[in-house]
């Protein structure tokens, strides 16, 4: 197209018509990009599942994560699907305040683990940024040996400021993986307190992780986390460190015994190790299989999963119904004009949200 500049009568200016379009370095590139990702049906993902086909067992679990109610639709019957074929695993969680070496440990568990013959899927949740709501996702990063090993599957997840949703989301990927083969399912947690309690209603044996010489040792005591733990591990068992690490392990046992006794009957285990050097390695996974063998013969590890899945059922209703109310087109306005209200201290806070309430209610019933 020749430019209107280039007109005698705007003199002085010219115009050059530019470069024709260089070719692409890469002849195929445009046919790559026209090729879009097959959709499978529910019953064309449970089949690829039950082969243990990786990458579409990767696509259900992004599916599981996503929020497009189409995807919630599909990932649903994929999961009642796999239901039948799920619940054969052994499931760990493992928890530990940032800098313990849960990553580290992990990856020296799991090739234990794939050193006896098994399959191992690690589940690691992955806080998200509150401002940008990014998460780095470099879990992999830290698992050097684990993320290139066969029969290894690993995959970071989101928490997107949304705890429970990723919690419900990643109990539905543990059963797409137990339908996939895997054995052993590795659930990491994001290790900033409430993750732990969502976490240990969707595992069988959970383990603490806990530093020696980081200068307050009863810190490493609280009420709360110490209840849920199975086995406490003391990390960096090593060098200079080792005298410090069982001094740790002392101050455990006998905090453990101020507890009262567990409902499995199993009473608690505190052992010192090392994951960068991978040393002692082997008698943690001892102590959680003698876990397992002991909560199996007393019929604990039946009721746990019975609970467990209870539990969840019951946070699946909490977390529609919150959902339903908060998508509700009259409570959206409704909710802008009682916060108005509380604002400008027309209204308390307690009759607003009364009154929010009864008109949901009235609605409904």
């Amino acid at each position: 197209m020749e430019h209107i500049e280039n007109d005698n009568k705007y003199e002085g200016l010219a115009v050059n018509k530019g470069v024709a379009q260089p070719p692409a370095v890469n002849p195929y590139l445009n046919k790559i990009r026209k090729v879009r990702r097959r959709q499978y049906t529910a019953a064309e993902y449970t089949e690829h599942i039950l082969k243990g086909d990786i990458t579409v067992l990767s696509q259900a679990v992004t599916l599981v994560e996503s929020n497009l109610p189409d995807h919630q639709i599909l990932a649903q019957e994929v999961i009642e699907k796999c239901l039948p074929y799920a619940g054969s695993s052994v499931r760990v969680g493992i928890t530990g305040v940032p800098g313990s070496g849960k990553s580290t440990s992990i990856d020296a568990f799991g090739l234990h683990v794939l050193k006896k013959g098994g399959k191992l899927a690690v589940l690691a949740i992955d806080p998200s940024s509150e401002l940008s709501k990014g998460s780095i996702l470099g879990d992999k990063t830290r698992m050097e040996k684990l993320s290139v090993a066969d029969n290894a599957f690993i995959r970071p997840s989101p928490s997107a400021g949304s705890l429970g949703g990723v919690a419900r989301k990643t109990r539905e990927t543990i059963v797409l993986c137990e339908a996939a083969g895997f054995d052993n399912i590795f659930v990491e947690t994001v290790g900033v307190g409430q993750s732990e309690t969502a976490v240990h209603s969707m595992v069988d044996f959970f383990l603490l992780i806990q530093l020696a010489g980081t200068g307050d040792e009863l810190q490493g005591i609280k009420r709360g986390i110490m209840e849920m733990a199975d086995g406490i591990v003391i990390n960096k068992a090593d060098g200079s460190n080792i005298e410090k690490a069982k001094l740790a392990q002392a101050h455990f046992r006998n905090a453990l015994h101020l507890f009262p006794p567990t409902p499995s009957g199993w009473i608690p285990q505190v052992l010192t190790y090392s994951g960068y050097y991978e040393i002692g390695i082997g008698e943690v996974w001892n102590m959680i299989d003698e876990y397992i063998a002991f909560v199996k013969k007393n019929g604990y590890f039946e009721h746990k999963r019975q609970e467990q899945a209870k539990y969840w059922m019951l946070e699946t209703i909490n977390d529609q119904l919150k959902s339903h109310f908060y998508q509700n087109s009259e409570i959206v306005s409704l909710l802008q004009e009682k916060e108005n209200r509380v604002l400008h201290s027309i209204q308390s806070p307690f009759t607003a949200a009364k009154e929010v309430l009864d008109f949901y209610f009235g609605k409904i019933l």
